[in-house]
Formats: structure tokens, sequence, C-alpha cells
């Protein structure tokens, strides 16, 4: 039996790590008492991303967690020089 995150720490091993992007911010016009803000472009964090890609990046810190609790110190110390 799978555990529950297992489909999403799956598709995290074969899509690779996951890269942040680039989120656009449309303009907002100016009404009564607010200014306009022009378009804006910000990378993504935690905060502002998608579910999907939420998915994604926590299940790849959690795969990380689990491969380093899981070897033994010396692996660990020859895989981080």
């Amino acid at each position: 039996m799978l555990r529950p995150n297992g489909d999403a720490l799956r598709k995290c091993i074969l899509k690779g790590p996951y890269t942040s992007t680039i989120v656009i911010t449309p303009t907002v016009h100016a009404t009564g008492d607010s200014p306009a803000v022009p378009e804006q472009t910000t990378v993504e964090t935690v905060m502002n991303m998608t579910l999907e890609n939420r998915a994604h990046f926590e299940s790849e810190n959690k795969a990380i967690h689990l491969i380093l609790t899981g070897i033994g110190d010396e692996i660990y110390s020859t895989v981080d020089a």
C-alpha cells in the first residue's frame, strides 16, 4: 500500500527538481483613492505558487529528507564533498 504522498513523490522523482518560475502580476488600473499599479514580475514563492507546483516543491523536500535520513554517514559525507 502506498503512503498518501507516494504519487507526489514518484512524480517528483520522474519530473526532476522543482524550478521556480516568474509570476506576472497584471496591471491594476487606478480607482477612486488607489493609484494605478503597473505590471510586475516576481519570482514564484511558496506563498504565490499554484497547488500543483506547491505539491511538487513539497514532495521534493520530502524526497530529499527521506534520502538523507536513509543513507549512512559515510555515504552522506562522500556525496556532500
